[in-house]
């Protein structure tokens, strides 16, 4: 029988963590403004009616003082529990002295109370208070809620969000917490950004030198070199200023999550930070994973998975009679990690693993995958080509008509010198565990006529200029990649292959248009965009969507960064290998370095929304990009 989750165990063994208890700020009456200490660990709001209150104040994490933003006197903010079918009033209060905002990250709501300044309503200024009144709840699942405005949701500004089935809960669980990543850091979030654009290694600590332990040919460190690349730049922010929290706790400050032996247990991870991808493990315990961004998926045994940046994973896992268990969740990098316990006993630790080797890039990340690929054909999977447009393709965002594999007159390949690449010395692709993962890939290659920047390859449509300092030569499908430095490991790690949907999806029409998205920028700039355009509330030029239309969508990754891209407004299907009936639903897909990934969307959510890359910075810096879904009987 599916339980009944009570309000102790939603909280997230907060009572265990620490103070998270105790009566925040706002319900003491304090002035938030007025700027005093905030508290790690959240409450729970639920009702018809719900009030938040944005406020300023300082974070205290494991010795480290730095400023912060929080919600209702708490970082993160506290869990919104909503039911399924529930219509709710949510009045938010801002004591800032700057304009703030909530986006309500995965919830299907009108447009106008999505929370995004500039896109879907005018923010809200210091001092006033704007009610999100939510028609019933369409959905169920673990969401989040972050703010949109500036780059306040890097000082705390974000909190989970739960949403009850009405009937019974196809995942039945004795306890079920939330687990809700971020990170602290004491930088003022604009002083990063000026760092990042100074010197975008600026945090990079593990990088390759003369000196170093990574075992690099001098040949290796000369191709890095003339590239003018680092083959650790996995993270632009890493643990030189973060320190990694669960729940708002730092990984020595005893985060617990309380069990006895049989039970078993579900987790709500989210990742709410602003820049880390985590690698989660509880070792020695399998995870089996039953809903991601919310959604209820086939259940799939793992060993650890990777959560990029704004993606929700549910996961059950049954601890057996050991008195505790470590979850660790590990940066990309390796240069930190987040720490929680579940224990038998409070107060009970097991041994927390030490940080692994940092990963290092591969051909694969560079876009040189030559070890095959389903590169065009998936494109093609399941498409109604009758009804497929297959005239010459137009200019601007729609990139739709010609289908790829149909007409590749607009690619020149001219640029690129392929007699001084060696392909019978490439390995396949790999994305390493250790300090020497993925050199083995470029072993024995010339790379002194690899032209990085081969912009004849890119679509006519793809703005070519200095906001692009790559361009992949072979991007591959890559959602079987479990992400970087995983895919050498001895124990099973989660891909997007392994996911499909529990119940079948309500629109299964096949995909009458395509559309090509480009992920571009220049990593040494710090300037990131969508087909080479960086997005300006002035100029800019929406993707445009009939109502009800049924289209696959292609990204490409131009750069060697992994990018988790978030659609406001809806849920799209990954175009995984899955049956389409089953094909996994999500709001947020990592696209892999050097490589692409699809999804088909069902556009029926009238209004504008964000689209965007949800690495805070990236977005920031002009990753970002307005979608508009015409009104039912009006033209796109």
């Amino acid at each position: 029988m599916p339980m009944i989750v009570s309000r102790r165990n939603l909280l997230g063994g907060a009572a265990l963590g620490g103070a998270a208890l105790a009566a925040p700020a706002w319900a003491r009456g304090s002035n938030l403004a007025s700027g005093g200490m905030l508290r790690a660990g959240f409450d729970e709001v639920s009702g018809s009616v719900i009030d938040l209150s944005i406020g300023k104040g300082h974070r205290l994490v494991q010795g480290r003082a730095g400023h912060g933003i929080a919600v209702n006197g708490s970082v993160p903010g506290p869990l919104v529990r909503l039911t399924e079918g529930q219509a709710v009033k949510i009045n938010v209060t801002n004591h800032l002295n700057e304009d703030s905002s909530i986006h309500w990250h995965g919830i299907l709501v009108p447009f106008q109370y999505d929370g995004v300044p500039g896109i879907s309503f005018p923010g809200i200024k210091p001092g006033e208070t704007f009610t999100y009144d939510l028609p019933p709840i369409r959905q169920t699942g673990t969401y989040w809620w972050h703010s949109h405005s500036g780059l306040q949701e890097q000082s705390g500004h974000y909190g989970p969000i739960v949403v009850d089935p009405k009937g019974a809960d196809p995942v039945a669980a004795e306890r079920d917490y939330v687990l809700l990543l971020s990170e602290f850091t004491p930088r003022h979030p604009h002083e990063i950004m000026a760092k990042l654009k100074k010197g975008e290694g600026y945090f990079n600590y593990q990088q390759t030198t003369a000196t170093d332990d990574y075992d690099l040919s001098g040949d290796q460190r000369r191709m890095w070199a003339r590239m003018r690349m680092m083959a650790t730049d996995i993270l632009d922010v890493t643990g030189a200023t973060y320190t990694y929290l669960a729940n708002g706790h730092g990984p020595k400050e005893g985060m617990e999550y309380a069990f006895a032996p049989g039970e078993r247990v579900r987790l709500r991870v989210i990742n709410g930070s602003a820049m880390t991808f985590f690698n989660l493990r509880i070792p020695g315990l399998p995870m089996t994973v039953v809903a991601a961004d919310g959604q209820n998926v086939r259940p799939v045994e793992v060993d650890e998975l990777q959560i990029g940046v704004a993606e929700t994973y549910d996961v059950l896992v049954e601890p057996g009679a050991l008195a505790a268990y470590t979850i660790v969740a590990e940066s990309m990098d390796r240069s930190g990690m987040a720490v929680a316990t579940l224990a038998a006993i409070p107060g009970a630790r097991a041994a927390v693993p030490a940080l692994r080797d940092p990963p290092l890039l591969t051909m694969a990340d560079m876009g040189m995958n030559h070890g095959g690929g389903t590169e065009g054909t998936a494109e093609m999977q399941g498409m109604d080509h009758g009804a497929m447009s297959h005239g010459a393709a137009p200019s601007g965002k729609d990139h739709m008509a010609a289908m790829p594999g149909m007409d590749h007159s607009g690619l020149d390949h001219s640029g690129m010198d392929h007699a001084k690449m060696d392909h019978r010395t490439m390995s396949p692709p790999s994305a390493g565990s250790g300090k020497m993962a993925g050199m083995d890939d470029m072993a024995g290659m010339d790379m002194s006529g690899m032209k990085m920047r081969d912009t004849a390859l890119l679509p006519p449509d793809v703005k070519v200029g200095p906001g692009i300092d790559m361009v992949s030569m072979n991007p591959v499908d890559r959602m079987g990649d479990p992400g970087i430095g995983l895919d050498k490991m001895d124990h099973r790690i989660l891909n997007y292959r392994q996911l499909a949907a529990l119940a079948p999806n309500p629109d299964r029409r096949t995909p009458t248009r395509f559309m090509e998205i480009h992920l571009t920028g220049n990593m040494e700039r710090y300037m990131w965009s969508f087909d080479g355009k960086k997005f300006t509330a002035v100029s800019d030029d929406p993707i445009r969507f009939a109502y009800d239309e049924r289209v696959r969508v292609k990204l490409v990754n131009d750069t060697m960064m992994a990018h988790p891209i978030h659609l406001h407004g809806h849920f799209f299907e990954l175009v995984n290998g899955a049956d389409a009936a089953h094909q996994p639903l999500k709001h947020t897909v990592i696209v892999q370095p050097g490589g692409s990934a699809q999804f088909d969307l069902t556009a029926n959510e009238p209004g504008d929304w964000a689209f965007h890359c949800h690495l805070l910075y990236h977005m920031h810096a002009g990753m970002f990009q307005t979608v508009s879904v015409a009104a039912p009987g009006a033209a796109a």
